[in-house]
């Protein structure tokens, strides 16, 4: 079933049409900044300001571009059609009569959905990197304000940064998931799912919602960023614990659509 669930996804022309969209932003923003190679990038601070000092550099700054709106809405496409495809094509019940079971098929669906998320993070990270090598380099990766970081320090905080963020996709991920086993059609899920990231983007952005902003999973997506401030520290354990909980959830109430509604309905 997961083979099955992945070949159907990952070989749509709208899947493939989405990772080249995420592939394209890192790899027009590397060549757009060419000309600023191996300096600031003017007076910005951050990962955009070291983003042209090499290629790590210019992945991280594209991932931290690409989070906030981009890659959840990204994400959440091919998640609402892992859902509801099935439904859709009139063969969900069909695959009930088989016999497959319905936890099987859920294992097999989340399993695709796991996957495809990792895949769709790790593009913009490969695009952004390959593309670095080619306009920047390979340097050590630089903070503005502090030392280059080893190449130990480097690693770990590029793959903590990653895996953050591969988690924070994943809980909208499974979001528009278990909207889409709840709507009638994919495309309301997939309006939902892009409306929960909207509004909760707005709230967060307000200073007078501070105890909305604490249980929204959006709040917590940039904190991975602070392991590249000169600083180098950043509280990740919230962000975590939200993330899970929000999966955890979004499951949870997947599983219940998927075992008391009609297959066709």
């Amino acid at each position: 079933m997961l083979r099955v669930e992945l070949a159907t996804q990952l070989l749509r022309i709208r899947t493939l049409v989405v990772l080249a969209c995420l592939a394209a932003v890192p790899v027009l923003s590397a060549f757009s900044y060419a000309s600023e190679a191996g300096h600031r990038n003017g007076r910005q601070t951050g990962l955009f300001g070291a983003s042209p000092y090499s290629a790590l550099n210019h992945a991280m700054a594209s991932m931290a571009f690409i989070e906030p709106l981009l890659l959840p809405i990204m994400v959440a496409l091919p998640a609402a059609a892992i859902a509801s495809s099935d439904r859709e094509w009139g063969t969900l019940r069909y695959l009930y009569v088989a016999p497959v079971s319905r936890a099987r098929l859920l294992a097999a669906k989340l399993g695709a959905l796991a996957l495809v998320t990792a895949i769709a993070t790790l593009c913009v990270l490969t695009a952004g990197l390959l593309a670095g090598v080619a306009v920047y380099g390979w340097h050590p990766f630089h903070i503005v304000g502090a030392p280059n970081l080893t190449g130990g320090e480097t690693a770990t905080r590029v793959l903590a940064g990653t895996g953050y963020c591969l988690l924070c996709m994943l809980s909208i991920a499974t979001i528009a998931f278990a909207l889409g086993l709840l709507l009638p059609r994919g495309v309301e899920a997939l309006g939902a799912a892009v409306a929960f990231v909207i509004a909760a983007s707005l709230l967060n952005g307000s200073h007078a919602l501070h105890a909305v902003q604490l249980v929204l999973p959006v709040h917590y997506w940039q904190d991975w960023t602070h392991l590249f401030d000169p600083s180098g520290t950043a509280r990740l354990s919230t962000g975590i614990v939200v993330q899970i909980a929000t999966i955890a959830v979004a499951t949870c109430a997947a599983v219940l659509v998927l075992h008391r509604r009609d297959p066709a309905a």
